[in-house]
């Protein structure tokens, strides 16, 4: 049997990015969709998954993963080109974005970095390939080879000594116990004020949010929980993080498989998702932790879930105060996990614990009218 298409182990860079462009979704929808593919692949579910997730096309996806797995994060531009034949060969071109994003100094210019300009200058004065082109192409070059002028930033590398053997185990857990594997994080703080998205519209007639500048309400932070095999979201809203809510967290995981078999839980290596009353409890309850690794917090899979949960719930919203926007945020989840499209039929059984978490909240998140301590 076929090996199941699937991305390559991410970097961290990557993962980050990729987690980075589904969390803010400030770029086009075509980067957006893309980004969302790779990062449910990454954290474990099938072609058949990713398809029904994004509405998408069995081979758009199956191409994507295995153009991710060739050039990276270049797949997530497309490349529509067309004119007249290329003066310049292959073999030029790739010598010319090789110059370009070589530091100068190493080439034994007197500047830090290119401009148009004194790149193009140069090209015409290496010795033994004279490459004769305008400051207009050469742009153009750049931009169609995904090389654009852009600030210098700093990167956080993953330091973590056990990095490889923490993925390893997240992805065997993935791979082998889909329907024992529980994902587990938080995001926030939301605030209450009105915050811009995007909706359908007349033209020339956007839909207009009030603006505000009093932040009276204080914050929350949404702690979610994702069941790999049953495809279902649940999670509620609490004032703090800590300890505490990790381990409330935990508890109505573990009621999702009430047997008393090992259940896995991945969550990143928050100090609050390690304290000694959490790993005591879990030892004592059949409950393995897989932690992510250090600044790579892009493996836990319902990293790819929380984009959607916050562009249909938070984004070109105007919640008066914190008990609306839980109603909201719970309204959602029932409707996604109602709505949930699994590749495979669901048995009933599976379908009966999707139902009674979406009303109940798995007794952890079912009461929107206030906001957990």
């Amino acid at each position: 049997m076929a090996e199941p298409v699937r991305v390559r182990r991410l970097t961290d860079q990557e993962g980050q990015r990729l987690q980075q462009i589904v969390r803010r979704s400030s770029t086009s929808t075509v980067r957006y969709r893309r980004a969302m593919m790779l990062l449910a692949s990454a954290g474990g579910s099938r072609v058949p998954v990713i398809t029904q997730l994004l509405a998408a096309d069995e081979d758009t996806v199956r191409d994507l993963i295995h153009r991710f797995n060739e050039i990276g994060m270049a797949c997530l531009d497309p490349q529509w080109a067309g004119g007249r034949p290329r003066l310049l060969t292959a073999d030029d071109e790739d010598f010319v974005i090789a110059t370009a994003t070589t530091r100068p100094v190493k080439l034994g210019q007197p500047f830090t970095r290119w401009s148009i300009r004194k790149l193009a200058t140069y090209l015409r004065k290496v010795p033994d390939r004279v490459i004769r082109i305008g400051r207009e192409a050469l742009r153009c070059l750049l931009a169609r080879r995904g090389v654009t002028f852009q600030r210098t930033k700093t990167w956080k590398e993953s330091t973590d000594p056990q990095r490889d053997a923490k993925l390893d185990r997240i992805e065997h857990v993935l791979e082998h116990l889909p329907d024992r594997v529980f994902a587990f994080d938080e995001f926030g703080p939301l605030g209450i004020r009105p915050t811009a998205g995007s909706c359908w519209a007349p033209r020339n007639r956007p839909h207009r949010i009030p603006a505000t500048y009093h932040r009276t309400h204080g914050v929350t932070y949404f702690h979610g929980c994702y069941s790999i095999g049953d495809d279902a979201l649940w999670g509620v809203n609490r004032r703090h993080k800590g300890a505490a809510q990790s381990l409330a967290a935990l508890k109505s995981i573990r009621a999702a498989r009430p047997d008393g078999a090992p259940i896995y839980v991945i969550m990143d290596s928050l100090s609050a998702h390690k304290g000694a009353k959490i790993r005591v409890w879990a030892n004592g309850h059949g409950v393995e932790l897989c932690f992510t690794p250090t600044n790579a917090s892009w493996a836990n899979p319902i990293e790819a879930h929380f984009g959607p949960l916050r562009q249909f719930t938070l984004a070109n919203s105007h919640h008066p105060n914190h008990t609306v926007q839980t109603r909201a945020l719970q309204a959602y989840l029932r409707w996604r996990n109602t709505n949930a499209r699994h590749p495979d039929v669901l048995t009933a059984q599976r379908r009966e614990r999707a139902r009674i978490r979406s009303e109940k909240g798995m007794r952890w998140g079912g009461r929107p009218r206030a906001i957990a301590a």
